[in-house]
């Protein structure tokens, strides 16, 4: 795409396609392809065999399939070739299958790949010397390029021509040294001539090859030992020295590892739960068997609460049973995929900024986090960044424009000094030494010059925020004196604005940077938009025809790149052989700034983040938070992971319920097979271009079996030819000969608003509909199929945001994922009873329960922390007087929890006042938004009653240090907890004055009641500091409606009075008489 080529507008059912502010057009830069012979089924590379030899798959065509597919195909597929469609024979190495007794030839090993003019011993030898990982399945994401192999220690590189039915590829085998920055020649076989004429059929040859064999097995046996006196010299007879070798055995190494838990750590943390669980059945037992009949309905409700609390405490604390933390080798990526002095062969990736309110969401902030993304660490033909602009808000647009400008100049800098982070606001605001470890004597002059630069774009950013304050009568007008087609955000065409591209986006050293693309999608009035979600997917679709990166990233418009290397840190994961393929998406943990120091309102959410995370992690991977994570596009495009036989088997309740799977034939298997093996092709087949997709699938009759009709393509995508073709293309990328006018028309396309319409977006494709946490269900959905996540926690924090640390706006934020969750409980995607047919494991299962079951907690805990205040005010208990025996359960009970909680913080390394500040939080969001999420979710589901979606305020602190913390805004989440508060001090005075005016004897008692109210006070006291603000001031409106609800909660207790029964007034009246 050409940058600056104008913006584009339009609608596609109106017919419009308008070039606004049209500066030329410049054409598409050719993508480099460098065609080397790939499987035709994944995308991998076909690979060598022992002898050095192009593994052949089918002797009829020479079709090319990579080795794991041919497995495949012959264990768990139709065993034939896709193209000529014959049976595919036995190898040697490869175990017996179905079939193979009918061949007459196949114990014939020897001569199995023999043809007819005798092209030589061609046995391919799958099997690998101990230590060696084979490399043809690592790269699966560069199809259109080289990959590079590894051979004698060497690197052998080469552009190997397509295998077709006529034709044979054969690399010979290299002798000697070999030049790794020299391509290898290859000989193109006519089958047709002797092969004598090339030489391959010669004794010399012959002895070539063999000699060959000897020198590999020499250097394998070297490679494995590790002879400590090789590595300062030559290898005999192979050219390279030790060095070499060890980075040809490090290119073979997994890109990742799991950091397991100590077993001391973990075994006593696991064996403290499960003697905790064993209290909680003592516990239950003893308070069940023993209530308090002078108090039963307050007996009745504590234990009803406790036992929604034990539940409550399963369901978080069983998907903690296997933590692990992760580490990542960057060096392995980049000596795979990245070498020096060759075309990067990592994945492209399009990076997503959504915002709405450019008025709460201030423009510099998106633009910091915008610079962030154009100036990481990653190839910038292989970025892409969109930013969402769902507000239609001119003052955006604007002030992307002046970012593109500013970017020419900020990402050299940043590049050249490799500085950290690369969001100029908060590289500039760091307060260290940044001299440190800066050795280039300019660089304190060119940082002063960036400074001084960085501050005249903030004050044009603030003056076009300045001018946004009020709207002109008659509309925004650009700067051509065209009317802003965004003028009514409710109804407007489509909008789209390349600002950088490859043929325009140049900096002032004359590179290239990534791509910079302005997307507002159509609205009209009539259409459902679905928010946040909405917008999403119409970037899925606007990138897939534009750039089709194979994966996408998604960010907060106020989440930065922090880790320049995050996207790096991500494809360690994405683009390795072992979790690649069936890994749906990777998630960061999200980390902010300008919180208080304390950490007032629990807004890092260290808990979550940093141990129920890393629970997951060791289970089938998190939960999609919302930001900061790089998704697989074929997972969203709904389709399932390439699975092995162990990722195949029947979870534990399926297992528990009909038994373990047999491993005979039978009708069951078949028929997973089939649908197995449909899936996998849909998902991986990689032939199609854009003219075939146009002009239909008529032309591929003979694998009908193996892709969908084009009717059930554009009821499943919608229709759009280019975007369908998109799909397909697995490792990413356009097509090179693709018009800009023709990609830039079917973009507006496909962010018209009725695009979606009886399609699957939002229901089995994208970004999930149904709730306003979208993250949730998207996450959840993709888990049911069988997918898996991955944690990634870098040690420098891959991306920082701002978080709401003012009480209100904190409450606000709780209340929406509150409310998401509830509308998921109440809706078919409720993972209580969806997607058990799926591959969804069983504590996933129980977390995703807990995530979607948390609001009602709310229901028994404001019970339970009013209860204190009652058995104050009355003078009875929820516990009736307990004997030794019963009292050693409620220690034990106390300490387990205690326990509990210290071996999380020393496995997780979780400080304790992060702990302490989460629990305290519990119980402010669980009396507050909690409690309104559960009646706004009802009311939304039951009486369609909406409730609004409130953006989260990302106000800059500009009125000093955490200024915004003692800032009070009125709402009514207030309440419920104020009153609390208040009946549990009126409580705590009501009882000390009763024990004081009734004697010694009544202080006994008396302890165990304080005990719980003081609970229920420190647990809000920093609820308690919000309300008095900076002036300890409380406003008058909270105070009188507190003591309004205490007062008539209590006299209404006074004159309903339960617990003393008509007996008991009738002997009290009696008593009295009339000179009482």
């Amino acid at each position: 795409m050409a940058a600056n080529a104008g913006m584009v507008a339009g609608s596609h059912n109106r017919n419009e396609f308008v070039m606004i502010r049209n500066e030329g057009e410049a054409a598409p830069k050719p993508l480099k392809n460098l065609n080397g012979q790939v499987c035709q089924i994944c995308g991998d590379t076909v690979g060598l065999s022992a002898t050095g030899d192009i593994f052949v798959a089918c002797n009829e065509c020479a079709f090319p399939v990579c080795r794991p597919c041919y497995e495949y195909e012959r264990k768990d597929g139709n065993q034939s070739c896709p193209q000529c469609k014959t049976r595919y024979k036995r190898h040697k190495g490869s175990p017996r299958v179905e079939g193979d007794d009918d061949e007459d030839d196949v114990d014939d090993l020897d001569n199995e790949f023999n043809y007819k003019q005798g092209n030589g011993k061609g046995v391919p030898q799958w099997e690998l010397g101990q230590g060696e990982v084979d490399l043809s399945s690592s790269s699966r994401h560069e199809a259109h390029h080289r990959i590079p192999r590894l051979t004698s220690g060497q690197q052998v590189s080469g552009e190997i021509p397509d295998a077709s039915p006529d034709r044979h590829s054969i690399r010979s085998p290299s002798s000697g040294y070999v030049d790794p920055s020299m391509p290898v020649p290859v000989r193109i076989v006519d089958p047709s001539k002797d092969l004598n004429s090339y030489g391959l059929g010669s004794v010399d040859w012959k002895e070539r090859v063999e000699g060959w064999k000897l020198k590999q097995e020499k250097n394998m046996m070297q490679m494995t030992n590790k002879y400590p006196d090789v590595k300062g010299g030559d290898m005999e007879g192979t050219g390279s020295n030790g060095e070499d070798l060890q980075m040809v055995d490090d290119a073979r190494q997994p890109l990742s590892r799991i950091v397991p838990i100590p077993s001391s750590q973990l075994t006593l943390y696991r064996v403290v739960i499960i003697l905790r669980l064993i209290i909680l059945c003592f516990f239950f037992q003893y308070r069940v068997t023993h209530p308090v009949h002078d108090a039963y309905p307050l007996w009745l409700t504590s234990v009803i609460c406790e036992i929604w609390f034990a539940l409550s405490w399963l369901l978080d604390q069983f998907p903690k049973w296997y933590p692990i933390n992760r580490e990542t080798y960057l060096e392995r990526l980049a000596l795979r995929f990245d070498r020096d002095g060759e075309p990067s062969q990592l994945a492209p990736i399009d990076i997503f900024v959504s915002t709405v309110d450019p008025l709460k969401e201030p423009p510099l902030i998106t633009a910091n986090t915008v610079l962030s993304i154009l100036a990481v660490d990653y190839p910038v033909d292989k970025v892409s960044c969109y930013v969402s602009d769902d507000g239609s808000a001119m003052l955006t647009f604007e002030a992307l424009s002046e970012t593109a400008e500013f970017a020419r100049k900020w990402v050299p800098f940043c590049k050249k000094h490799s500085i950290e982070p690369r969001a100029p606001e908060f590289y500039f605001a760091q307060k260290i030494d940044y001299l440190k470890d800066k050795i280039q004597p300019s660089f304190v002059k060119e940082r002063r010059a960036m400074k001084r630069e960085y501050e005249e774009y903030k004050v044009r950013i603030n003056a076009l925020v300045a001018k946004a304050q009020k709207t002109p009568e008659e509309g925004w007008t650009m700067q051509d004196g065209t009317p802003w087609p965004g003028n009514n955000p409710r109804d407007h065409p489509g909008m789209i604005q390349v600002f950088l591209g490859h043929s325009g986006g140049l900096d002032t050293d004359g590179n290239e940077l990534p791509r910079l693309v302005y997307v507002s999608r159509e609205k009209r009035p009539g259409f459902q938009h679905h928010k946040k979600a909405g917008a999403m997917n119409a970037l899925i679709r606007v990138s897939a025809v534009l750039t089709n990166g194979a994966y996408l990233l998604n960010v907060d418009c106020d989440h930065y790149f922090n880790n320049s290397k995050a996207l790096k840190e991500a494809m360690c994961f994405m683009m390795d052989p072992a979790y690649g393929k069936k890994t749906c998406y990777v998630q960061f943990p999200q980390r902010f700034d300008g919180i208080d120091l304390h950490d007032r309102y629990a807004n890092r959410n260290i808990v979550f983040f940093d141990i129920n995370l890393k629970g997951l992690d060791g289970i089938q991977g998190p939960v999609y938070v919302g930001t900061g994570c790089c998704f697989n596009r074929q997972a969203l495009y709904g389709y399932d992971p390439v699975l092995t036989e162990a990722d195949l088997e029947p979870n534990i309740i399926i297992k528990s319920c009909c038994g373990p799977r047999k491993k005979g034939k039978s009708v069951n298997k078949s028929y997973i097979d089939k649908k197995r093996a449909m899936k996998r092709t849909e998902s991986t087949v990689p032939i199609f271009n854009m003219e075939d997709m146009e002009e239909g699938v008529e032309g591929y009759e003979d694998e009908r079996s193996l892709l969908m009709s084009q009717k059930s393509l554009e009821k499943r995508f919608g229709q759009s030819p280019i975007f369908i073709a998109s799909t397909f293309m697995e490792q990413g990328g356009i097509p090179p000969s693709t018009n800009p006018g023709s990609l830039l028309k079917e973009a507006i396309h496909v962010i018209s608003c009725g695009y979606e319409d009886k399609t699957e977006w939002g229901k089995e494709i994208g970004w999930i509909y149904g709730s306003v946490t979208e993250d949730i269900l998207t996450g959840f959905k993709m888990h049911a199929r069988g997918w898996i996540s991955i944690y990634c926690m870098p040690p420098r924090p891959a991306f920082k945001g701002s978080a709401p640390i003012n009480l209100s706006d904190r409450l606000n934020q709780v209340l929406r994922w509150a409310l998401g969750s509830v509308e998921i409980l109440l809706s078919r995607h409720c993972p209580i009873w969806y997607g058990y047919s799926g591959r969804l494991k069983l504590l996933e299962r129980l977390a995703y329960i807990n995530t979607i079951v948390y609001p009602i907690t709310s229901i028994p805990l404001i019970a339970y922390c009013v209860l204190p205040a009652i058995c104050l005010l009355t003078g009875k208990f929820i516990i009736p007087e307990i004997s030794n025996y019963a009292g050693v359960w409620f220690i034990l009970l106390f300490i387990s929890i205690f326990a509990t909680g210290i071996l999380e913080l020393r496995w997780s390394g979780v400080g304790i006042e992060d702990w302490w500040r989460n629990e305290q939080f519990w119980v402010i969001g669980g009396t507050s938004a909690h409690l309104f999420a559960v009646f706004q979710g009802l009311l939304k589901v039951l009486a369609g009653i909406d409730t609004n979606f409130t953006v989260t305020s990302k106000a800059s602190d500009e009125d000093g240090d955490f200024a915004e913390l003692y800032v009070f805004k009125w709402t009514s989440l207030l309440i419920p907890p104020t009153t609390v508060l208040v009946v549990n001090l009126v409580g705590i005075v009501a009882g000390v004055s009763y024990a004081i005016n009734s004697g010694y004897q009544s202080w006994g008692p008396l302890f165990g009641k304080l005990f719980f109210a003081i609970w229920v006070i420190v647990h809000l006291y920093p609820f308690l500091k919000g309300l008095l603000g900076r002036q300890n001031r409380t406003p008058t409106i909270v105070i009188v409606w507190s003591i309004l609800l205490a007062s008539i909660f209590s006299l209404l207790w006074v004159r309903i009075d339960p617990f003393t029964s008509p007996t008991q007034k009738a002997a009290a009246m009696g008593q009295c008489g009339v000179n009482c």
